[in-house]
């Protein structure tokens, strides 16, 4: 067997980790690479193996960063089927429509700028037509069914409680050639314990091989209860002074779990009298998806909406609104007085809620509210480090607004989730790959497996790198 780590190997983005065994290959996860502009178009649109030579992919969970290069792939002659849970399949047909529009609006925008300079054009990565060719190849399968993938290969998921429908990933092979059976295990991303909305994630008792993802490796949450406090005083605060406040969040989990939550203090009466607006197309949608899902949420969640809910719906209360018209999403930026803006992308990268940041980020009545991990060089990151002039669609902006950073809402385990999780394995794994991290939190992570876990052999590959087992 060989393991290559093409994405999410030292780096919190573009997760793709190719499987040759026995003549077949497996690809687990076909993620976007995020990152800055030339570098992350070269990596997502040049895979470094061939595409029509793929058999399967088996995909964790719909995030753009385990996705929503699957057009590209199929764009490029993959032809096998896409195993993953319901929910995923449901979110992808969504998710992946809305990265095929974004790819063709950058492209428009970037073509504009050459035009200027007698460049030539360059196309998308892919378009909308090709994310609708790719949902033909998705077959969703239900958590903890074995599922036949090849002659003897079995594959089955787990809940990660990490968003709707993600999936720890069992890879089990028979033995051969004198060689035992063995069982491959992939977090993907693996959620927190006690996280409204989401089941915990299943522990497992047995793994030979071990792929681990450590985006919070050397990271300890605060409790999410402290986070959600945190919310209703920025909330509060900043609506004393007369402000907006702007989250740039993502429009899948965190979207739908900032309302969950704004939901049950408005039902508290701990909110003061504002509008709250949901402004994301691709949320509004995906919000949908959720409630055509319950039976995915834990036992907590379902009980609120049965019992404590009075409209019945745990996405939307008397004073919140989604918004998916563009034209009622620009009347926002002429509202006076204060009001709460969720809008994607979560990093600011793309969509609506850069045109809600420049419009409100040089007023220090305003508070931008950052819920979600920043990649390097993304508008988001700059935020949360405050640059004085940050730049948005090529013009410069003073940042005169309040940031506040809260990291309690990330459903990403943390250092001791991802331990306590890990040490369910007895024995523990014989090798343990450390993917998903930057380098200094797969370190961190790597060194208390084996320091006090007792695992064996713990690597972090190295992007592209390519590992015999």
């Amino acid at each position: 067997m060989q393991i290559s780590f093409h994405g999410a190997a030292q780096t919190v983005t573009g997760s793709q980790h190719l499987i040759r065994v026995d003549g077949k290959s497996l690809l687990l996860d076909c993620g976007l690479y995020q990152g800055k502009r030339e570098e992350a178009r070269r990596r997502n649109r040049n895979f470094l193996f061939d595409a029509a030579g793929v058999d399967a992919v088996v995909l964790s969970h719909a995030h753009i960063d385990h996705s929503a290069n699957l057009p590209n792939l199929v764009k490029q002659g993959f032809r096998g089927k896409i195993i993953c849970t319901t929910p995923t399949a449901d979110l992808c047909g969504a998710m992946l429509l809305d990265s095929g529009h974004i790819q063709e609006e950058d492209v428009e925008y970037v073509n504009r700028q050459r035009r200027k300079y007698g460049e030539p054009p360059v196309e998308p990565i892919y378009t909308q037509k090709d994310a609708t060719e790719a949902l033909r190849y998705f077959e969703g399968i239900e958590y903890e069914r074995p599922y036949p993938l090849f002659p003897g290969v079995t594959c089955t998921l787990y809940d990660a409680g990490h968003m709707l429908g993600s999936a720890i990933v069992a890879l089990d092979f028979p033995s051969k050639k004198g060689e035992p059976a063995r069982r491959l295990v992939f977090t993907g991303d693996l959620g927190r314990p006690h996280v409204p909305l989401l089941c915990d994630p299943a522990n497992l008792a047995a793994a030979d091989i071990l792929l681990i993802e450590s985006t919070y490796g050397s990271r300890t949450h605060p409790p999410i209860e402290e986070s959600a406090g945190a919310l209703k005083e920025t909330i509060r605060r900043t609506s004393k002074r007369g402000g907006k406040v702007i989250i740039p969040a993502f429009a899948v989990e965190r979207t739908q779990l900032l309302v969950y939550l704004l939901n049950k203090l408005y039902h508290q009466g701990e909110l003061p009298d504002i509008p709250i607006y949901v402004d994301s197309p691709l949320a509004v949608n995906v919000t949908d998806i959720f409630r055509r899902h319950t039976d995915y949420f834990d036992d907590e969640t379902r009980d609120y909406l049965r019992r404590e809910d009075p409209e019945g719906d745990i996405f939307n209360f008397g004073r919140l609104r989604y918004i998916r018209d563009v034209e009622q999403s620009k009347k926002l930026h002429s509202l006076r007085g204060p009001c709460v803006i969720i809008s994607a992308s979560g990093m600011a990268e793309a969509g609506r809620v850069q045109h809600h940041l420049k419009n409100n980020i040089e007023d220090p009545r305003n508070t931008v509210l950052i819920v979600g991990w920043q990649a390097p060089n993304t508008l988001g990151r700059r935020l949360v480090e405050r640059t004085p002039v940050v730049r948005i669609f090529g013009k410069e902006y003073s940042l005169e607004a309040e940031v506040v950073t809260l990291n309690g809402f990330s459903n990403h385990a943390d250092q001791p989730g991802l331990l306590g999780w890990a040490q369910a394995f007895k024995p523990p794994p014989a090798r343990t790959f450390v993917v998903h991290g930057d380098p200094d939190a797969a370190a961190e992570l790597a060194d208390r497996l084996r320091r006090d876990l007792g695992f064996p052999d713990v690597l972090i590959p190295s992007l592209h790198q390519t590992v015999e087992i």
